[in-house]
């Protein structure tokens, strides 16, 4: 009876604190009290699952049931089917060089644009994607000359995968370079495996040819074992043999690339509303949020009404990659974009809408939807060490607070994060943002007894003191794949151990010579090995294993011994209740702790 005297409330099944308190209409501090009780720690802006929040209802008098989506799209636009419009016109390549670390996509393109980005990057790894748009020159190749080309330059590390992973989405064609002296390596097969995905072609860059220990016949076969079967071959796979450094057969991959953009006529519309994929953003001090975005039909303008995922905004600053400002941005061209309210996240699209208003429904329905996709996780609270904890068995997760430069960069180690083979321990991201280390994030890190990872950020000073005085791990980093060794660092630390017997002799029992209460003494020849006191003895009875127990006591003839060899009779002392018998064979043994370590 006391369940038909509960108020009825409907719940959607994503909602906010601040949300759930409005529709129950009681102070956000009671429902934060409540979540606390079971475990969750959230603020008013987090946001909770039905399950969750229909327990915290039932606990304040309320009954839950949920809400039926609402089917009305807020800030729908639609967007014109480009293939038939009769007004199309050419646009240039999107082209996207991919490859595996080292493998000189850098040094191409530094060579094409006579440029040098990889001085300034860390570790002489590309970071972030970057975003090209030349108009070609100085070619031996007549075809070449005048042509524009977009050059995609994704990072090529392990943990880029998700940028390289959008990047085929948004590319026309792919330069996979492969390193002569190197051959197909994992991230190489990963490109080949993504371009298959998403049906874009592939010209394969053959680099490094001029070093002496190169083997371009080598790196054909193990690329046609892949499936790219080079021409010259019989296959359909165009490989160009080039060096980055030296320049040689460059002009030649040019040349590939106008000719294969030349055959699948790429076309786009230049007098529709502007329609984009975001490729980076940041964070910039004096001008807010920045998205680098790819501009894939219509025609932007400086003035145009934007949403751009839950972002949204006027177009107030628009520059093209050598952040020249300019007045407009037609299909292929990448550019830089400033008036956004908020921060855009990587892949999200861009579309240009009629008004603020409509812009601001629009961002909020896609905020909503990815807030479905992206529930607040619940927080534990109250742990006492968290190694330890997980070592005893008690906890099984290790609470991270994640801040990186830019969002490309936060995806992929996120993704990175995800990745790694940690079966004892689960991994959970509590926060996550842009930016610098702040107060906020180590006071959260102290509440859910988490670490805090930073890349590429500063740490305020704010920061700094109560991290220092809480001790709250915080780690910077400026090279992703240190970040994710050291990760998995503190995780092998965490792991429990792996217990290895190690067997050091084996015999036979001749004699039980005591067995009550005070314990079991016998007698047995040790037919090889050796045995010193304190060591393990398995018992057995014919194969199968009856007892085990460490030797208490150790004696030859009368007298106390350390240490039996092979070939000699002994006695040993158990303690009482020792399952043993005339005849038993027994092993010796040892256990010893090998720590772990997560490759």
């Amino acid at each position: 009876m006391e369940q038909d005297n509960k108020k009825s409330i409907k719940i959607p099944k994503i909602i906010t604190v601040k949300d759930f308190a409005n529709r129950l209409d009681l102070p956000v501090v009671d429902i934060i009290s409540s979540l606390m009780a079971n475990g969750v720690l959230a603020n008013l802006n987090d946001s909770i699952d039905f399950e969750t929040a229909s327990i915290i209802a039932l606990d304040l008098g309320y009954e839950a049931t949920l809400e039926k989506e609402n089917k009305d799209v807020v800030g729908k636009v639609e967007i014109k089917d480009i293939s038939r419009d009769k007004n199309l016109k050419g646009r240039p390549p999107v082209v996207t060089v991919m490859g595996h670390v080292d493998h000189g996509k850098t040094t191409l393109l530094d060579n094409i644009r006579k440029a040098h980005v990889t001085e300034g990057e860390s570790g002489g790894i590309t970071q972030h994607i970057s975003a090209y748009q030349l108009k070609l020159s100085g070619s031996k190749k007549k075809e070449v000359n005048g042509k524009i080309i977009t050059f995609i330059d994704t990072p090529g590390h392990a943990a880029f995968s998700a940028i390289r992973s959008h990047g085929t989405a948004i590319t026309d064609i792919i330069i996979l370079i492969v390193a002569a002296n190197d051959g197909v390596m994992p991230q190489t097969k990963e490109v080949i495996k993504q371009a298959e995905v998403n049906k874009v072609p592939i010209i394969v860059a053959i680099n490094k040819t001029d070093l002496p220990d190169s083997d371009i016949q080598k790196t054909k076969q193990q690329l046609a074992e892949m499936g790219l079967n080079p021409e010259d071959w019989g296959g359909s796979t165009v490989m160009v043999e080039i060096s980055a450094t030296t320049g040689k057969g460059i002009d030649d991959l040019l040349e590939m690339i106008v000719l294969q953009a030349d055959m699948m006529d790429l076309k786009a519309s230049y007098d529709e509303s502007a329609l984009g994929v975001v490729i980076e953003s940041h964070m910039h001090k004096g001008a807010g949020a920045l998205a680098v975005v790819l501009i894939e039909n219509g025609t932007l303008r400086r003035g145009d009404v934007i949403q751009v995922g839950s972002a949204w905004g006027k177009v107030r600053i628009l520059e093209d990659f050598t952040k020249s400002k300019i007045e407009e941005a037609m299909p292929s061209m990448p550019v830089r974009i400033a008036g956004l309210k908020s921060l855009p996240d990587f892949g999200d699209k861009l579309i240009v809408l009629s008004s603020e208003k409509e812009a601001k429904e629009a961002a909020t329905k896609s905020k909503k939807s990815k807030d479905k996709k992206n529930v607040a996780t619940a927080k534990k609270i109250g742990m006492e060490d968290v190694a330890e904890d997980v070592k005893s068995g008690k906890v099984d997760e290790l609470n991270i607070v994640l801040k990186a430069d830019v969002s490309g960069s936060l995806e992929a180690i996120k993704k990175s994060i995800y990745e790694i083979d940690t079966k004892e321990i689960n991994l959970n991201i509590v926060s996550e943002g842009i930016g610098a280390i702040s107060e906020s994030d180590v006071s959260l890190a102290k509440a859910t007894k988490a670490i805090v990872l930073g890349f590429r950020v500063s740490e305020l000073f704010a920061a700094i003191k109560i991290a220092q005085k809480d001790k709250i791990v915080v780690e910077k980093y400026e090279v992703i794949y240190k970040l994710i060794d050291d990760l998995k660092g503190v995780l092998s630390g965490m792991l429990k151990p792996d217990i290895v017997e190690e067997e050091l002799g084996s015999g036979k029992v001749l004699q039980i010579f005591r067995d009550d209460k005070k314990g079991l003494v016998a007698g047995g020849i040790l037919e090889k090995g050796k045995v010193e006191i304190g060591d393990e003895i398995k018992v057995f009875q014919e194969k199968n294993e009856k007892y085990r127990e460490k030797i208490l006591t150790l004696r030859r003839e009368k007298d106390e011994a350390k240490l039996v060899d092979a070939g000699q009779e002994f006695g040993f002392g158990l303690s009482a209740g020792a399952k043993i018998s005339v005849g038993d064979k027994f092993v010796i043994f040892k256990t010893r702790e090998v720590e772990r370590k997560i490759e």
